[in-house]
């Protein structure tokens, strides 16, 4: 029998501005710089560097999110590297609520 693992983040720290060391469940421990992926109606508003500091853990599925319902997907977060270039190549449309890299499955309404 396969067994599935989710990937969760497991603990974060703010390490600057737009940054922050995420600790993952299989141990795993990446810094990254949010600033590429922080544009659109939805994750723009984290540019703001208080903002972006109301950051919190969502300890129940293991994920980090804000206050305005901005959250990452973890597995997303996890395997960044590979995701950096949509990041830094995607520009939102408008209206600002259009399909992101961080949530493909999202769509315009």
């Amino acid at each position: 029998m396969t067994q599935h693992r989710y990937t969760r983040v497991v603990d974060f720290k703010q390490t600057g501005p737009f940054t922050l060391l995420l600790t993952f469940n299989d141990g795993l421990v990446r810094e990254i710089d949010f600033l590429p992926a922080l544009k659109g109606g939805l994750y723009g508003p984290l540019r703001d560097p208080e903002y972006f500091k109301q950051v919190t853990l969502n300890a129940e599925v293991g994920v980090i999110e804000w206050p305005n319902e901005a959250d990452f997907n973890s597995q997303t977060l996890h395997d960044w590297p590979r995701h950096l270039e949509a990041f830094k190549n995607w520009r939102p449309k408008e209206p600002a609520h259009v399909t992101h890299p961080a949530h493909p499955a999202l769509a315009a309404a």
